[in-house]
């Protein structure tokens, strides 16, 4: 408590904060500090979740050093802010004191496809607005990548059991188990009375490299590790291939679960792998080792066989002994919902198709977060879902004005 204090004093209260012009929800963090140091935790909670439903969950994940703190004029000559660390205490104090209960109804109903953050968010933001929200979640648990995406070193999963109580409160519904695309299609949606619908599927298809020995039984795909680490044997000797923040997030999580030694493989140096400085960093205090400049050629059962790439060297082939290897280099979206329900277009990317607004290419259906953008963070997908909740409003009070014409 007293290091979050102390903090926070440091804070210089700018006239025109950086730090929220940094943050992609435009987190009012100046207002926050302030209400919190003067003794108002409560309302430094309540705005801070107003503007940002997930504040307690992007204040534990979010690169801060990218965003808020990233852009702290204290960085110039002394430490930031510690703008997570305040954030998440004031958050937390806030999900266990407010109440939650159900506003006034509109009588309009929205379904969402998915509770990622993105469908979480729309969710918390339509239903407080009188909306009448249904979830359907293909898993038995709600969360998408945050429950199943990000380790529990950096993420406490029963925070994700509070918010859903929460949704509860405010009236959402949540159907689980339900997957839509095939059976339950969009056209079943629309039929039952829903208004507009909200895809927020997120990016659940792993990404190949198209090698010899890629389905072999040591052979895994991170984002399929991640779900259920416990349930994977590695062996002693692990190798990640792939440089991105998944790559480090499941590199740290083999360590945590038993491996003896664990290798990120990257085809380039450390300065071009395009996760955040501070996830190498955190990498490698776990004790991950980064093996540069080799480019995987084939998997077997024994390790990798790999091209040097090092433009400093001549060109030649080896080998790595490896007990597993995890393929960790991005992501993208199913097409289930694409191929069974028309209207509905995937980009080049493979992504889900719409605008910046997240209106899709089929009239009241909307999308939004990483089945539309790719992975991307948490607070990225937030900002998304405000977004889209205007233009959800925006249809249906347009859907309204011609009944009453009618």
């Amino acid at each position: 408590m007293q290091h979050i204090i102390n903090s926070a004093q440091t804070c210089l209260d700018c006239k025109k904060p950086k730090c929220e012009k940094g943050c992609p929800v435009s987190t009012p963090i100046a207002e926050m500090i302030r209400l919190f140091l003067s003794g108002n935790i409560k309302e430094a909670g309540e705005k801070v979740f107003n503007n940002n439903p997930l504040s307690i969950i992007c204040s534990l994940v979010c690169p801060h050093e990218k965003h808020c703190e990233g852009h702290c004029v204290l960085n110039k000559k002394h430490v930031p802010v510690n703008v997570g660390g305040i954030e998440n205490y004031i958050s937390t104090y806030y999900m266990n004191y407010k109440e939650f209960e159900k506003p006034e109804q509109n009588g309009r109903n929205i379904a969402i496809i998915g509770s990622g953050p993105a469908g979480i968010s729309l969710a918390m933001i339509m239903s407080m607005k009188g909306y009448k929200v249904t979830i359907f979640e293909a898993q038995d648990k709600i969360g998408g990548v945050l429950r199943f995406g990000i380790p529990d070193f950096r993420l406490d999963k029963t925070i994700i059991d509070t918010i859903e109580e929460k949704l509860l409160k405010v009236g959402v519904k949540i159907k689980k188990n339900s997957m839509i695309g095939k059976n339950i299609t969009i056209d079943d949606l629309f039929r039952d009375d829903f208004d507009a619908v909200f895809i927020g599927t997120g990016v659940w298809r792993p990404k190949k490299l198209g090698i010899k020995g890629e389905s072999l039984g040591n052979v895994h795909f991170a984002i399929d590790y991640l779900k259920t680490p416990k349930a994977y044997d590695l062996g002693k000797k692990v190798i990640v291939v792939g440089a991105g923040n998944v790559a480090m997030d499941v590199a740290r999580t083999a360590i945590r679960n038993g491996a003896r030694e664990v290798q990120i493989m990257y085809r380039k140096d450390e300065e071009q792998m395009p996760a955040e400085r501070i996830e190498k960093e955190h990498a490698k205090i776990d004790g991950v080792k980064f093996n540069l400049f080799k480019s995987p050629l084939e998997f077997t059962e024994d390790g990798i066989k790999y091209e040097n790439t090092n433009p400093n060297e001549d060109k030649s082939i080896g080998f790595e002994t490896a007990d597993s290897i995890l393929i960790a280099i991005s992501q993208t979206a199913r097409d289930l919902i694409v191929k069974n329900n028309a209207g509905l277009n995937l980009g080049d990317n493979g992504l889900l198709q719409s605008d910046e607004d997240g209106r899709t290419t089929r009239k009241g259906v909307f999308a939004s977060g990483d089945v539309v953008t790719g992975a991307r963070t948490v607070v990225e997908a937030v900002a998304f879902s405000k977004r889209v909740a205007l233009s959800i409003e925006e249809y249906i009070n347009t859907l309204e004005q011609k009944k009453n014409e009618s």
